[in-house]
């Protein structure tokens, strides 16, 4: 049985403004309007065995957006399995906790293979091809990762350096991994012949895996044991979520499982890829995904270039133009524009730094924030009122709640809304408002089979999104 293991996780911070923390890298759309969770979705179904899941390994932050996202990808909910962690650990505890999960379900034999979320695969049919040399391999006892074919000394990536070889379709024994390089080191590797990217990917069963970390790191089996062990899986539905014990799960070491296990063993081969691989890493990236004019400008969005070239230009809504302008990216959202010279991208994380150590929400948050229920976009704000336009999803709920602070007005837009104010309910229609006081238990629903659109006015002594007392809630926040 082969099953897809997918990690979504990282924050992405070299695509600041469009990644965030609240909205990180894998629902990020692509020029094509598809995210590449959605993307590796449907990549990973492709692989999927009768009887088996497709396995999403995040956090509980993030369980809602990207059920969202399967949900889009239209596969068969029974499919899905979601392993919740309750903060970051990096890869080794998520997939060391993937493993001894399937292990459970399926018995010693069942082989992973472990795809980051946020990654581009471009060629479907090469991509099968060396999964299915890669799973041979895993059956014969090895830890398999998967190598890219570099087109040019990229310093960006680590490497790994091909050693004895295993059969005629280019597959090797690891001789050793390599850290990411300088650009002369780079061009060696390059020229050679015997260095490959590493993407990041593998392939083992869950025997193998556990063998080699109880040799190469039994304390993180260890823990990783206990977590899964207090974790039992839960039916919802048709689709099954398992949400690792907090307290267990922060007793795991923060390490990848290249330091932790990959770059110790000696157990590991290479299948060598040349299917369009991208890790989407910088804007760079992005911008080699859109058609370029005349000029080597590149735009999604409204844009116009006067006297300009090799630009990048993405705009959700306004129109950007550039004069007399060269070798420059320009991202463009609500609520921040990034300005940056195309070779130095890399740098942009030192920005997301900057609004962390300034603690500035837009770090976090966009000015449109999704919830399990919808979104809300906040328009326009004082120190005394804030307006959001809301959207509830058909079918949704908001939690019965309460505020201690500020009273909300409601006005239906589009859609119905049944709303529960202190001891009552009524339906208001499009057109209608509701005023909910201070202090009164209230609830927001849509029971129809539209989006529910409405626009909240609150006002008050204290605005801030922790003002909510939380009574009932099909989501699971309860507080």
């Amino acid at each position: 049985m082969l099953i897809p293991v997918i990690l979504s996780g990282g924050a992405g911070t070299r695509l600041w403004p469009v990644s965030r923390e609240g909205q990180p890298k894998p629902f990020m759309a692509l020029p094509d309007g598809e995210s590449l969770l959605l993307k590796t979705y449907r990549r990973a179904a492709e692989l999927l065995t009768a009887g088996g899941e497709l396995v999403t390994v995040t956090n509980r932050d993030y369980y809602f957006q990207s059920k969202d996202q399967f949900l889009a990808a239209k596969l068969p909910q029974q499919q899905a399995h979601f392993i919740l962690e309750p903060m970051g650990r990096n890869t080794a505890p998520a997939i060391a906790a993937a493993a001894l999960a399937l292990r459970e379900r399926h018995g010693d034999d069942v082989t992973m293979v472990v795809m980051p979320a946020d990654h581009l695969i471009q060629d479907r049919e090469a991509f099968l091809a060396a999964v299915s040399q890669a799973s041979a391999l895993a059956a014969d006892g090895y830890l398999v990762t998967f190598g890219i074919r570099p087109t040019a000394p990229e310093t960006g990536f680590g490497y790994i350096e091909a050693g004895e070889t295993l059969g005629s379709q280019g597959a090797a024994k690891v001789e050793r991994f390599v850290e990411k390089p300088d650009l002369p080191t780079a061009e060696r590797y390059l020229a050679s012949g015997k260095f490959l990217w590493n993407s990041g990917m593998f392939c083992f069963t869950a025997a193998t895996l556990l063998r080699e970390l109880q040799l190469h790191a039994p304390q993180l089996l260890e823990l990783a044991t206990a977590c899964v062990a207090a974790s039992p899986p839960r039916e919802m539905g048709a689709l099954l979520q398992q949400e690792l014990d907090a307290s267990h799960f922060a007793a795991l070491p923060d390490i990848s499982i290249d330091y932790a296990l990959i770059e110790r063993s000696t157990n590991v081969a290479v299948v060598p890829g040349a299917f369009g691989w991208s890790d989407i890493g910088s804007w760079n990236a992005m911008s080699d995904l859109v058609a370029p004019d005349a000029q080597n400008n590149r735009a999604t969005g409204d844009a116009i270039f006067i006297d300009s070239r090799n630009n990048f230009v993405q705009s959700e809504g306004r129109l950007v133009a550039t004069v007399g302008v060269e070798d420059m990216i320009v991202i463009d959202t609500a609520d921040a524009i990034l300005v940056v010279r195309a070779d130095r991208v890399q740098d942009v994380r030192q920005v997301v730094k900057r609004l962390k150590d300034r603690n500035h929400d837009a770090y976090r948050l966009h000015r449109t924030v999704s919830r399990p229920w919808g979104t809300f976009t906040v328009l326009e704000e004082d120190e005394r009122f804030k307006i959001k336009r809301i959207v509830v999803k058909p079918g949704a709920a908001l939690s019965l709640q309460m505020h201690h602070h500020r009273s909300e007005h409601w006005v239906v837009v589009h859609g119905m809304a049944k709303v529960t104010n202190g001891e009552g309910a009524r339906l208001v229609n499009s057109n209608e408002s509701t005023y909910i006081p201070a202090g009164h238990k209230h609830r927001l629903e849509n029971p129809g089979v539209i989006d529910l659109v409405m626009i909240e006015v609150q006002s008050g002594e204290y605005l801030g999104e922790d003002d909510i007392v939380r009574f009932e809630d099909q989501y699971g926040r309860v507080m």
